[in-house]
């Protein structure tokens, strides 16, 4: 039981969409797409090769999914489709095609040190069965993708009112400027290794930029991603109390808010930010200072 139950919240997140009126259609094909894509892409070369870093593939991929199935069959207002459904393929590719470079420049013959990290948290939670662990943290992750986190694009492109409300003009606004903030991190992150790689510099801090502010200024923008997600659907989810019971809306919106609090743990302590910091800590010497001075997450000034 203590391998399997990784995947019980997102098996009741996926059986929720079953139970909505307007929502089962659509997260019963998108379940089936996710699983069959982790199937192909993650779970059997995590098999073959005893690495689980495919999920990088995998994870992107499957939002760009999401955001093509909610622009094919989302039958609300077409302005309001298309946005969320750009929001995620945008979303998803930028992560996917950069995975893809990943695999084509060789960088996934070994294991990302993230999932390292993880292999090491199982041994100390007695999970001795590593290939199991691994195919078991392969479908959660597409079933991640089948449930909550397909919430949002669903939930948005279920509205057939054509009045963009404060609110979602409010959470856009947040994806945008999200979406900005993590793509400069990523850019100012591997400008900054270049450099080091042309002045024969090892094992250096990039602590310019973004990275001055936040020692994870990309996961940071992932999770505001996210949260600008979640804003803009709290109108649609309140459109939808007088179509689904009281107990289905109520259970969406839990599910809905949900989203962001699991991507707070997955960014800081699951595969982000604590994972690195393990390494990073054993491999840069200048990092504990580094520690001292900036936040983990959350940007602000630095410290004295």
């Amino acid at each position: 039981m203590k391998y399997f139950s990784p995947l019980f919240p997102f098996i009741a997140g996926w059986t929720l969409l079953f139970f909505t009126d307007h929502l089962s259609s659509i997260s019963l094909t998108n379940g089936i797409l996710q699983l069959l894509l982790f199937a192909i892409v993650v779970c059997l070369p995590t098999w073959r090769t005893g690495r689980m870093s495919y999920v990088d593939i995998g994870w992107p991929w499957g939002l760009t999914v999401i955001g093509v199935l909610t622009w094919l069959y989302g039958e609300g207002d077409s302005v309001r489709v298309a946005i969320v459904s750009i929001a995620y393929i945008l979303a998803g590719s930028r992560m996917g095609f950069g995975a893809l470079k990943m695999w084509k420049l060789g960088m996934l013959k070994t294991e990302l040190p993230r999932y390292e990290y993880q292999k090491r948290r199982w041994q100390k939670a007695g999970k001795k069965n590593t290939a199991l662990a691994m195919q078991v943290e392969a479908i959660s992750q597409g079933l991640a993708n089948a449930s909550f986190l397909a919430i949002p694009a669903f939930i948005i492109a279920a509205n057939p009112n054509a009045t963009i409300s404060i609110l979602e003009i409010v959470g856009i606004a947040v994806w945008l400027g999200a979406f900005l903030m993590e793509s400069v991190a990523d850019m100012q992150k591997l400008t900054f290794l270049r450099n080091m790689k042309k002045l024969g510099e090892k094992n250096k801090v990039c602590n310019v930029g973004l990275w001055k502010y936040s020692r994870h200024p990309n996961y940071f923008g992932e999770w505001m991603v996210w949260n600008g997600l979640v804003i803009a659907s709290i109108p649609s989810w309140i459109a939808l109390y007088q179509q689904e019971s009281i107990f289905i809306w109520g259970l969406l919106g839990a599910g809905l808010f949900f989203v962001s609090r699991i991507m707070y743990i997955t960014l800081v302590y699951h595969t982000g930010a604590v994972p690195a910091e393990y390494y990073s800590v054993q491999k840069r010497p200048e990092y504990k200072s580094y520690q001292q001075t900036t936040n983990i997450f959350f940007p602000g000034a630095n410290k004295p």
